[in-house]
């Protein structure tokens, strides 16, 4: 016979937890023997095993209670449910694995392999790296919100980063950023991103530099993702306003006399 301790080393458990079974009515507590010890026999070893195990196995303490009384082929058919669940979780968690897998890959991580190539493209061609990382996440909301449309955005991504322009602004958005909101040298960069911009709209139609048509919501959410990660674009976007131009992610062009008069000193 054993002891309760003995009985919780046999089964892999702690004496609390044969208590708390003893408390719940999972497990019979046997009476006392005359040196007022509870003593235990190997019947008792077996069902806390099957607690144990149940237990283990996610299955509420109350349905354990159930199982326990039920006849071999009611157990047997429990038993099966409970593998099969288990078997969809692991199934589950496979997947939560390959998830995290993309997501150590970066950017990988929900996008497809057009879009992958492309902010390739932009890190050889020297774009800095957090223009590419804004890019990413970026990606990744269009994705999640028009996958199907990525085709046609990545067509027209590809014929922009061919042009030499297009890679000149990058580079001069990328010395945008490594100034604070207060340079005045942002000024002059904002100069030279409106002049490309305007040079662009005019020659290639200004479709050519709005060429995402997407909910002016998303957008908005897109815009707050780029000033979060590097606040200078928003200043830089402020200056640009006032050039002829607004928006990041979907640029339009505006009229910039009326805020010409507040801002003389630029």
């Amino acid at each position: 016979m054993l002891t309760i301790g003995e009985l919780a080393s046999y089964a892999g458990v702690t004496v609390r937890a044969v208590r708390h079974y003893h408390a719940k009515g999972l497990l019979p507590e046997p009476e006392r023997d005359h040196s007022g010890y509870r003593r235990y026999g190997a019947g008792a070893v077996i069902e806390l095993i099957k607690i144990r195990t149940l237990a283990e196995a996610g299955v509420p303490l109350a349905r354990v209670r159930e199982l326990l009384q039920a006849d071999e082929e009611e157990f047997a058919a429990a038993v099966a449910d409970i593998d099969e669940r288990l078997r969809a979780e692991i199934r589950q968690r496979q997947r939560h694995r390959k998830r995290i897998a993309r997501l150590a890959a970066g950017d990988s991580l929900a996008l497809p392999s057009e879009v992958v190539g492309y902010l390739d493209r932009l890190r050889a061609l020297g774009v800095d790296e957090r223009i590419v990382e804004v890019e990413r996440d970026g990606w990744i909301l269009l994705v999640a919100h028009s996958s199907e449309r990525v085709p046609e955005w990545m067509a027209r991504k590809r014929e922009q980063i061919a042009d030499p322009r297009l890679v000149d602004f990058f580079l001069t958005l990328s010395q945008a950023l490594d100034r604070n909101s207060d340079d005045p040298r942002l000024v002059e960069l904002a100069d030279e991103l409106a002049a490309y911009i305007t040079r662009m709209a005019d020659e290639m139609g200004e479709d050519y530099v709005d060429d995402v048509d997407i909910d002016p919501l998303l957008a908005g959410l897109m815009d707050a993702l780029v000033f979060d990660t590097v606040p200078p674009a928003r200043r830089l976007i402020g200056l640009l306003k006032r050039r002829g131009w607004t928006g990041w992610t979907k640029l339009e062009r505006v009229d910039p006399r009326g805020a010409a008069g507040r801002h003389r000193s630029e």
